[in-house]
């Protein structure tokens, strides 16, 4: 009988342990499911990134015709060293567009 009375004492502060247990084995499941959320990348996330590299792309392409350009009608009024700068930023465009995306 008294064994029936002190284990019903000890349900109420066992009740604790056992919320305490479930914490400490459920915690390294969802540590791991952290650590994948965060080094993986969804299909959103990498459409928004594509997205942010190719207009970062078209910018660097449209400075750098906008240079050439500028350095071709000064060639063509007679400055040699612009002759030779528009033929260096030709190069740069076509590297540029070279690069996988």
């Amino acid at each position: 009988m008294r064994v029936l009375i002190v284990a019903a004492l000890a349900i109420p502060l066992l009740s604790g342990c056992v919320s305490t247990v479930k914490s400490v084995v459920t915690a390294p499941v969802k540590a791991v499911g952290q650590v994948a959320d965060w080094s993986t990348t969804s299909q959103d996330e990498a459409d928004r990134n594509r997205g942010r590299a190719m207009r970062a792309r078209e910018e660097k392409l449209g400075k750098l015709s906008r240079q050439r350009d500028k350095a071709t009608e000064k060639c063509n009024g007679g400055d040699q060293a612009q002759c030779q700068r528009a033929e260096v930023l030709e190069h740069e465009i076509e590297a540029v567009m070279a690069q996988p995306m």
